[in-house]
Parts: C-alpha cells; sequence; structure tokens
C-alpha cells in the first residue's frame, strides 16, 4: 500500500511551499549569522573579562545553534516520517 499525503488537493500549496522554504532559509540565515556575532562577542568580552557579557553572549551562541539545528533537523525528520509512513 502506498500511503501519502495529498498535497495536491489543496490550493495555493506551491505557494506555501515557497514562502515556508523561504522562511526556512531566512531562519537558518539569521540563526548563523547570529552565531557568528554571539562567539565574536563571547570571545571579545572573555579576554576582556566581562564575564556577564561573557554569559550573555553564550546564552545566545548556544540559542543560535540550537536554532539552526531545529530548523535544520526539522526538515529532515519530516522527510523521514513520510517515507516511514510509505512503508506502513
Amino acid at each position: 500500500m502506498d500511503v501519502f499525503p495529498d498535497f495536491d488537493s489543496l490550493e495555493g500549496i506551491g505557494d506555501l511551499r515557497e514562502v515556508i522554504g523561504a522562511l526556512l532559509t531566512l531562519v537558518l540565515i539569521i540563526a548563523v549569522l547570529m552565531l557568528i556575532v554571539c562567539a565574536i562577542a563571547w570571545a571579545l568580552s572573555t579576554a576582556n573579562g566581562h564575564h556577564g557579557a561573557a554569559t550573555k553572549s553564550r546564552t545566545g551562541a548556544w540559542t543560535a545553534l540550537g536554532a539552526a539545528a531545529l530548523a535544520g533537523g526539522g526538515v529532515a525528520w519530516l522527510n523521514w516520517l513520510i517515507d516511514l509512513g510509505q512503508q506502513l
């Protein structure tokens, strides 16, 4: 039995896919940029002895890394679930 969601049954599904793809790209770009900015701020504040700023920068870097992992991993997880559904 070949089970697969019927994505073509909804009107405007192509537009929705484009919007979701664009938003995913935007989230990944912003997360990577924030990771770079927070890592630089973390390094500079640690080197200069600003421990409060270093803690906030470290939290921002881990949050940006988590957001990038969730955004990137969400697509892979959804594709895996769709493939698993076809095997049932």
